[in-house]
């Protein structure tokens, strides 16, 4: 059996090491270093579907190699990734391996004593697009806080951040705390999740300041200026690296009475509204099943423009947040008290942004203010980096 467990793990290796792609090693593909945590203990992981080793889902990997899984842990998105924003996470049994399925996305986000009984590791493994906004850091405070208070250790499978080459945009203020902002951090906080749990301890960030016991599996061959091209789609409306390297600036157009493409081909990848005076791309937003369930104007035409280009080109070598949009839209806008909804205010983590928008200041003065905020944060970043910056 021995011999049989070691040509598994080796299998599982020689998989997961695919450098034609990129030379970067995921946490989850190093299962020499975690593995003998986890045998012959009881597991729950918090996972989603870009949980691989390779071709292969991480629960599949571990199943095979016999490891207790008790239950599975789903985020926002649901453990297969195929519920749209916002949709309730049901718990219930996962049908392909029978395992229990617990929601953390709807009335419950945290993992109870009840669920932690007797589970021995919680593992987390999920790809972030590095934004305050992605609510999977949100998850990932609430899974640490829940394994500090009933003491079960949380081993963190780290993974690149496709984002995380650069910071910017307005520090979260706390009073505007909520599940789409946990933290004072900025907008592009440039953090791995390992990177970030750290932070999150470090700071204090748990209730009554806790500490997670936690083990983080570190990547190889990552830094800070890697540009790492996502295999498997975040979410279902982050379905290329364009949209992914355009979230961080149009998501903040989620508090706006404008469409972001959801219901469309081209999710996060265009912007626009009925009736719109500027742009010239026209598309009808539809609702389609587990991406885009009856999505801001519906079946109505809307017009504004494409940025799939400089999704492709201009975004990932920008190193900062596109307010321009945001600004020439309000501009433009012939109802401007409906243009923000209260939402805005909980995206930008705090009220300024719009106060400034609506006040008619630039984008540069509009950064200025931010760099006050960005120095502090960056020194305290530099405490929990686990790799190479680009600075």
């Amino acid at each position: 059996m021995k011999f049989k467990y070691t040509l598994l793990v080796l299998f599982i290796a020689i998989l997961s090491y695919n450098v034609k792609a990129t030379e970067i090693q995921t946490g989850a593909s190093q299962t020499q270093l975690y593995l003998p945590l986890l045998k012959g203990k009881s597991v729950a992981l918090v996972v989603n579907q870009t949980a691989t080793i390779g071709n292969k889902h991480l629960v599949d990997s571990l199943l095979s190699l016999g490891i207790e899984i008790k239950k599975v842990f789903a985020p926002e998105h649901g453990f297969r990734g195929d519920h749209s924003a916002g949709e309730t996470v049901q718990s219930g049994i996962d049908e392909t391996t029978g395992i229990q399925i617990v929601s953390l996305y709807g009335k419950n986000k945290k993992p109870s004593a009840k669920d932690l009984a007797g589970i021995d590791w919680v593992v987390f493994d999920i790809q972030d697009v590095g934004a305050r906004f992605y609510t999977y850091i949100s998850s990932l405070h609430y899974v640490m806080e829940a394994c500090a208070e009933n003491r079960v250790p949380l081993l963190l499978l780290d993974r690149p951040n496709p984002n995380g080459f650069y910071i910017d945009g307005p520090v979260l203020d706390t009073s505007f705390h909520s599940f789409v902002g946990m933290h004072p951090v900025p907008v592009v906080h440039a953090c791995t999740m390992g990177e970030y749990a750290q932070m999150i301890n470090g700071e204090k960030w748990l209730n009554a300041h806790l500490k997670c016991e936690l083990k983080i599996i570190k990547m190889k061959g990552y830094t800070h200026l890697s540009k790492y091209q996502l295999p498997i789609k975040p979410s279902p409306n982050l379905p290329n690296m364009a949209s992914i390297y355009l979230y961080p600036s149009l998501c903040l157009f989620e508090g706006t009475n404008l469409s972001l493409g959801r219901g469309t081909d081209f999710p996060f990848e265009c912007v626009g509204k009925p009736g719109a005076n500027i742009g010239s791309f026209v598309f009808v937003p539809k609702s389609i099943k587990g991406v885009a369930m009856h999505p801001p104007h519906e079946n109505i035409s809307c017009k504004g423009f494409l940025l799939r280009k400089n999704g492709n080109e201009i975004a990932p070598n920008l190193k900062k947040i596109q307010l321009n949009w945001l600004i020439d839209f309000y501009k433009a806008d012939s109802s401007k008290a409906n243009f923000f909804s209260p939402f805005f205010d909980q995206l930008a983590g705090t009220d300024k942004l719009k106060k400034q928008i609506e006040a008619g200041m630039t984008e540069a003065k509009i950064r200025q203010t931010w760099q006050k905020d960005l120095k502090k944060y960056k020194v305290i970043r530099r405490k929990y980096l686990l790799y190479s910056d680009f600075e």
